[in-house]
């Protein structure tokens, strides 16, 4: 069972590594192939969980994906190279503000990592919200 979801999901990953490269329009006709996949995908899982244990670590895997339908969906219908699994515009906005973050840092010649912990780490202790620009990358060492 976990393998035929593995070979329809890496059925999925084909069609978009042939998308690699290519313009937006391109790539929007490449996922129209995946379309009738994702929608077998999704008939198969919903015939699967009706087979198994409801109390299942592998029925509640099903359920999860079977309710996140339409956001596992969602590339299907947008050019753009969208991240897969933000979970939503807002994830996907969170996830956009840490990388600007991270290459912030990096421009100003800091590693990411400990310039993310101290900062962090400073808005937890309280640094004061006026002062927020001593936390910049490019304000102290």
């Amino acid at each position: 069972m976990p393998i035929a979801a593995l070979d329809q999901i890496a059925a999925f990953y084909e069609i978009e590594a042939r998308a690699r490269g290519v313009t937006v329009d391109e790539r929007v006709q490449q996922r129209k192939q995946t379309a009738p996949l994702i929608d077998g995908f999704f008939d198969w899982a919903t015939g699967t969980l009706s087979k198994l244990s409801a109390k299942s670590p592998l029925a509640d895997a099903f359920r999860y994906a079977l309710t996140r339908r339409e956001a596992l969906s969602r590339f299907l219908l947008d050019g753009r190279k969208n991240y897969l699994f933000a979970g939503s515009d807002t994830g996907g906005e969170r996830a956009a503000a840490i990388y600007t973050i991270v290459q912030t840092a990096k421009l100003n010649d800091l590693n990411p990592e400990p310039y993310l912990l101290n900062t962090l780490t400073s808005i937890a202790e309280g640094h004061p919200i006026n002062r927020v620009d001593e936390l910049m990358p490019w304000c102290c060492p």
